[in-house]
């Protein structure tokens, strides 16, 4: 038995480890294309290509881990079963529930390691991709004041000159902003600013360590303002509003307020390791073929069954999301009927199959 063990988690193993690579491999041929073709539209700028293909790859990771702890415990157990491997181990006393010590020990790692991305990483990740793409906003609206060149906003009432443009802030050195309100000319001056904006979204440009100088033109009485810090909203850019998507929340924020849509996140990201875990126990009894039939109508039936319980899966977080069930009760729902799959396949496949088996090899 144990030499059993060890060779289906190492064949499972290098399948499943083929599977990834070659899902990785047209996963990546597919976001490259993607950004590479919105780069080339102007819609994101050429050195976010390589981040925006990371964090969308690692936000893929759950889904293809999934598919091929599927793919490598079905394509071995399938493999065994057209060579007649099982039958000589079921002859010696083997039973289809010993096989699950094999199938759970190659099995839990990953969907633990499922379970960590989607309560943990991929919420950091989706942060980090939304602050990122900020970061990007900002360089864009900065780079909008070219350095030693005196830039008009405002159709001319707003004057703005930089000396040097820091793109790591982003931040400028040595302002100049002349501006017109009221009838009266303020001139702005400082040593140093950033961008930031409001929690509307609004632009606005921080200086730092300057003065103000306001009053009329040719008039004695103006006025001279040194201040720390001085906030100056810019024009011509549309707002952009920052607020905390569900999938950046971490797991913990979404038990504490449970909104429907924080439960349908948090169904999904419960899902996907209970969802790898059951369909590579679903493998077993699907891998089951006879020998003079071939595999390819035990694939086709394992890919069906792992479209449709990822679909139910899909469709329980739409519900949830629209207050038609709750977070437990979609749960229970979808992985409580794949359970319950999984015990009618194991009582169809191997309730008489194998002990007919076992009797006429004695």
């Amino acid at each position: 038995m144990r030499l059993l063990h060890k060779a289906l988690v190492r064949e499972m193993t290098s399948t499943s480890a083929v599977a990834l690579f070659a899902l990785s491999a047209i996963a990546l041929v597919i976001l490259i294309v993607r950004m590479v073709g919105q780069a080339a539209l102007g819609k994101i700028d050429v050195v976010a290509i390589l981040p925006f293909i990371a964090f969308g790859y690692l936000r893929l990771m759950p889904v293809l881990l999934s598919l091929s702890l599927f793919m490598g415990v079905i394509v071995t157990l399938s493999r065994s079963w057209q060579d007649s491997e099982m039958v000589i181990w079921a002859c010696a006393g083997v039973s289809p529930g010993r096989l699950l010590r094999p199938i759970l020990a190659f099995a839990l790692p990953i969907a633990a390691l499922i379970g960590a991305l989607t309560l943990g990483i991929l919420p950091w990740a989706a942060e980090r991709h939304a602050h990122y793409e900020r970061h990007l906003s900002a360089q864009r609206e900065l780079a909008s004041l070219t350095p030693g060149v005196f830039v008009e906003q405002g159709s001319g009432r707003r004057t703005f000159f930089v000396e040097e443009l820091i793109e790591t802030g982003p931040a400028v050195k040595n302002i100049f902003i002349q501006s017109q309100e009221g009838g009266r000319t303020g001139i702005v001056v400082a040593s140093r600013g950033h961008l930031t904006r409001s929690e509307l979204g609004t632009p606005y440009l921080v200086l730092e360590q300057g003065r103000r100088y306001e009053g009329m033109p040719g008039a004695a009485d103006y006025r001279v303002v040194e201040f720390e810090r001085y906030r100056f909203r810019l024009e011509g850019a549309d707002p952009a509003p920052f607020y905390m998507h569900t999938r950046m929340l971490p797991s913990a924020e979404l038990l504490r307020d449970p909104t429907p849509r924080n439960q349908a996140e948090w169904v999904g990201r419960i899902g996907y390791p209970l969802s790898a875990l059951i369909l590579a126990l679903m493998a077993l009894p699907l891998s089951l073929v006879n020998p003079r039939s071939g595999r390819t109508l035990g694939i086709l039936t394992a890919v069906l069954v792992y479209a449709v319980y990822n679909n139910l899966f899909g469709l329980s977080q739409s519900w949830v999301a629209q207050g038609r069930l709750s977070g437990l009760e979609a749960l229970g729902l979808v992985h409580g009927l794949a359970l319950a799959v999984l015990a009618g396949l194991f009582a169809w496949r191997f309730g008489r199959f194998l002990p007919r088996r076992g009797k006429s090899g004695g």
